[in-house]
């Protein structure tokens, strides 16, 4: 089995990619200012990735132990098995470090320093600020997904009143032709009958003119009986 085929490398390529996007949002969380409404959402997303990456993890090195118990039938060898298993390690040793630095940085977030009550005021204020921003924002999108929304039922409704007409176009059509096989299955059966009669009267003239002939054919032997009577016996 290829690695394009073996399921393996099929889930590895897809938790290798989950992996990658998390380091990429564990970058810009390292980036982000404490105590706003951006880390707060940061710090969210990669507890939860990193949560779902590692499951997907611990279910790959299940199907791993299931594999090792008769590698023949799954066309693998030892090599091959300490592998995956290597990969599988590395994979839960990178989520399992960036998952501890995020939950120590919650931690010393909601624990950090002591400070006076005007640098906690302003802090509250830019929180505030922060999560109002962050809201409006979610809000916009919101807005903006609810549009394009309407826009694509309003291309679906235009969509569906065009093939109405169509079929309606359609269903004019089919009424048309079949007036037209009505008239034209009449016309064949006032043909029919037309042939039906003449085919009568033909049959009559023939069988008149058969009735003729005999009687001639009759009054000819007749006649020809005579005159050989005539001729043999009174001559």
């Amino acid at each position: 089995m290829t690695p394009a085929q073996d399921p393996f490398y099929i889930v590895k390529d897809e938790i290798q990619d989950s992996i990658d996007k998390v380091q990429d949002t564990f970058n810009q969380w390292k980036q982000a200012p404490e105590n706003t409404g951006e880390y707060v959402h940061l710090t969210r997303e990669l507890l939860t990735t990193c949560e779902s990456v590692q499951w997907q993890v611990d279910e790959l090195e299940k199907a791993i132990s299931v594999a090792e118990r008769d590698p023949a039938y799954y066309g693998l060898n030892e090599v091959e098995i300490g592998k995956r298993r290597n990969w599988t390690s590395t994979a839960r040793n990178q989520v399992v470090a960036i998952r501890r630095n995020v939950e120590a940085g919650k931690h010393k977030t909601a624990f950090g320093r002591s400070v006076n009550p005007s640098e906690l005021g302003r802090s509250k204020q830019h929180i505030a600020q922060d999560n109002d921003d962050f809201i409006a924002s979610e809000s916009d999108q919101q807005m903006l997904l609810m549009k394009r929304q309407d826009d694509e039922l309003d291309a679906l409704s235009a969509s569906v009143q065009r093939i109405g007409g169509v079929g309606l176009t359609i269903h004019e059509e089919l009424v048309g032709q079949e007036k037209l096989l009505g008239e034209l299955s009449l016309d064949m059966e006032t043909t029919s009958n037309r042939l039906d009669f003449v085919q009568k009267r033909v049959a009559m003239v023939l069988k008149k003119a058969s009735l003729k002939g005999q009687i001639m054919m009759i009054a000819f032997l007749v006649v020809l009986f005579i005159i050989l009577f005539v001729l043999v016996f009174l001559t």
